[in-house]
This record gives C-alpha cells, structure tokens and sequence, in this order.
C-alpha cells in the first residue's frame, strides 16, 4: 500500500499523535487539508497527517518514521510567512522523498510576480506592464506605466493586500499605496497596468501531456460600471461582500472557439515557460478586442473541492478522488 505523508501549515504548533478533528471539522478552517484526506483515504492510500508551524524537526521526524512513498504538500506558510513554503519543498526536496505539486524553483520564480512577468515576457506571453518598487528606494510613478494602475505586495498570495484602494489614478495616490504596502505591510510593491477585461482562472493539469480545463469567470453583477472589477481579498474571501455586490465565480460563457484555442495555447506556452509540473491556474484578463493577458501564474493553487481547479477538474470528467490520485501518481513517476 502506498505510504502518504500530507503535510501543511497550521498557525501554532501541536504535538506529535494530535488528531486534528477541530480543524478539519471547521468549514472556514483546514477544509482543504479535510478534502485531500478524505479523497486519500477513498483512494486507498496509507496516510499520515503531518502539521507544521515554525519547527522543521517534526518533518524529519516523521519522514524517519513513516518513510513514506510520496509527500502530499500543502504547505503554504512557515511561521506565518507566505514566501517560505518554497523553503519547507526545498527541504523535503533534500529528503529525496517525491512532493507533489510544483517544485521549489517554480514556487520561488512564480512568487515573486515581477520574476515571473519578465519570464513570461521573453518567451512573448503578454502581461501588463509593470515596474517594481523595492524598500528603501525612491518611489515615482514611472513614464513607462500608463494610469489606473493596481499596486500589490510582490510576493503576497491569494489576493493578501488588495482592495480597490489598490487601483490608483494620479501620481499622488500610486506613490501613497506603494509606500502604504513598504511600511505598513514590510514587503515589497509592484505596480501594473490596470488591464479592464474579463477576469478568467484557467488550470492546467499534467508534466509531459498537459491538460487544459474549462476556464472559471469571477463577475462583478452589481459593481458601478466606472468601478474597476478586480479580485480583491474580499472579493475572493468575504461572503457578505461578494453577495452585497453581486461577485460570482462560475463557468466562462461566450468563449469563442478561436479565443478558447487562443487561450489554451497562451496558457500551455506560460506554463512551459515557467517549468511548471502537476497543476496550476492561471489568472487571465481579456479585453473586449480579444487580447489576452496573464496577470499571474498559481502554482500549487488551492486543491479545495469546492474552488477552481477541483471544479474545473470536475466539469472535464474528474472527480475529486480521481484528481487527487493523479496529483499523487504524478509524483509517484518522478521517483528516483
């Protein structure tokens, strides 16, 4: 039988034999971690479950005593920092113990959005145009970027400092968020064209044979038309504010085949480009001329049954347990 190690983040530390049965019965807490057990479990697998907060001692510990076939990652954080799950990878990585998902280096260049921008741009997937914004330097609104524009942390995730304060129109305003994010945040600012389109989340299953699944449309049914539309935290997190304003995430409809291919061929070149594996999503714009823009790539995106990718998976033929098994059987090939 094979031997699962899932291993993922929890914001406190808790002692070896815990059985995580309030976590995973919280439907605002580890209900992605509770997912991906359960379809391990239906898929056959011995699993072990694994936490980690800010000590990496227990991972060898436990990858000593279970000596598992494959480890399930769903870290995201260490220590409550986003940045570092590509250093608790790396340290499985050094385990030589097969990981799901992406590998280290993908996790470092696709965090850091301006990295992967400027990947995405040499091999010509367009982007918007950017300019980053490192602490301690000047901050000035380049000649180079065109107003609105969105400023974020550069390598903040899942929407973290975002909210339609983030959409600046003057030079005042964008010098203001970038050094609100430097001081109050302690991270680092990009700052993008603003690109008003269509906001499409397209995932990509597979190594060597990729998969394309069906794209997801977050709307904005009762935003004021001269209000920019973007995925702000609380228009991805907050229930109250996505049903105040009308935000829904759900199938894309009236893709035209010539801009579905177009799409799909976009998608698999930047997931080439970057030296993805497994699964990703990608966060598109497209604009009413039809031009298509990758606004970011996700690696290891959340796996939740009930969030993009899984549904996407879904409405392709895949069921969850399916999906999980290929998640683990990817990772099983790259053995040895």
């Amino acid at each position: 039988m094979t031997r699962v190690l899932m291993v993922f983040d929890l914001p406190y530390a808790v002692k070896p034999g815990y059985d995580f049965a309030e976590e995973f019965a919280d439907p605002d807490g580890s209900y992605t971690e509770n997912d991906v057990y359960q379809a391990l479990l239906e898929c056959g697998y011995d699993v072990h479950r694994l936490s980690l907060f800010d000590d990496v001692r227990p991972l060898l510990d436990a990858v000593r005593d279970v000596n598992p076939d494959v480890i399930f990652n769903l870290c995201d954080t260490f220590h409550d920092v986003t940045h570092w799950d590509k250093n608790i990878l790396a340290t499985m990585e050094l385990l030589g113990i097969p990981c799901t998902g992406a590998s280290s280096s993908a996790l470092f260049l696709c965090n850091d959005k301006a990295l992967s921008k400027k990947i995405l741009r040499f091999h010509r997937v367009r982007t918007p145009r950017f300019h980053t914004f490192y602490r301690g330097h000047k901050v000035w609104l380049p000649k180079t970027l065109k107003l609105p524009c969105i400023i974020k942390p550069l390598t903040e995730e899942a929407s973290r400092g975002i909210s339609q304060a983030s959409i600046v129109d003057d030079e005042a305003s964008f010098v203001a968020r970038v050094e609100m994010i430097h001081e109050r945040m302690s991270l680092d600012a990009i700052a993008e064209e603003y690109i008003d389109g269509r906001e499409l989340y397209v995932s990509i299953i597979g190594d060597r044979a990729l998969r394309m699944l069906p794209a997801r449309e977050m709307t904005f049914g009762q935003m004021a038309e001269d209000e920019p539309r973007i995925a702000t935290y609380k228009a991805k997190w907050d229930d109250t504010y996505r049903k105040r304003w009308g935000i829904k995430n759900h199938f894309a409809k009236t893709l035209e085949p010539e801009l579905q291919k177009r799409i799909a061929d976009i998608c698999k070149r930047a997931y080439r480009a970057l030296n993805l594996r497994s699964y990703a999503r990608f966060d598109l714009r497209v604009t009413a001329a039809g031009q298509i823009y990758v606004v970011e790539p996700n690696v290891n995106p959340c796996i939740a049954k009930d969030d993009e990718l899984a549904q996407s998976a879904l409405k392709a033929g895949i069921n969850y347990p399916s999906l999980i098994r290929k998640v683990v059987n990817q990772a099983l090939r790259r053995k040895g």
